[in-house]
């Protein structure tokens, strides 16, 4: 029997993660923001020196991550036994995340740990490539999206909320560079699901 999996795709502050959150929580299904994941490998490879255009570097980090997502609802996130959940929120780690995704060797380390979030009795899978790479046979592919200043708007209440500084001009600009990097990387572009 295969474990049923809903995927939310979309751009960067879409909503995308605050929807599947909500459903996760509402049908008790596991959640896994794949975004969290290049976030995470991203502020290893600072934290060890790497050059986040070294793929091959990168990649051989990504396989061997002890990372985990912990509480009731698995947004605690762990690196290294260490409560890293404020410090991949910020703008510069989702910079530093769209950068680490655009390599092919990186996606691929990430491939098999992703898919193995899918365990009983189900999962809800946010990400930029859910529904056409990770989880192609997935029943139920959403895909979210809003513009970039509406997304920039949201992204700019959020970070405010949490205390962090936030400039709406330089997220709105940042949310569009992401965007196209996003969409015309080779591998894994965002892109609806057929």
């Amino acid at each position: 029997m295969s474990v049923p999996v809903l995927t939310i795709d979309g751009p960067s502050g879409s909503g995308k993660g605050t929807v599947a959150r909500l459903l996760a929580q509402r049908l008790g299904w596991h959640l896994l923001d794949s975004g969290a994941l290049y976030r995470i490998t991203a502020l290893a490879a600072q934290r060890r020196g790497i050059d986040l255009h070294d793929a091959v570097a990168i990649a051989g980090l990504a396989a061997h991550l002890d990372v985990s997502f912990v509480g009731e609802d698995e947004t605690c996130v762990r690196l290294d036994g260490e409560d890293v959940s404020l410090q991949i929120r910020s703008e510069q780690a989702g910079e530093a995340a769209s950068v680490v995704a655009a390599h092919p060797l990186v996606r691929a380390a990430l491939l098999d740990f992703q898919r193995r979030f899918a365990q009983a009795p189900g999962l809800v899978a946010d990400g930029r490539d859910m529904g056409t790479v990770v989880f192609p046979q997935a029943k139920v592919k959403i895909y979210l999206d809003a513009s970039a200043e509406v997304r920039g708007e949201r992204r700019y209440k959020q970070l405010n909320e949490k205390g962090l500084d936030a400039n709406l001009t330089q997220i709105v600009d940042d949310i569009r560079r992401r965007d196209e990097r996003d969409m015309q990387r080779a591998v894994a572009p965002l892109k609806a699901a057929d």
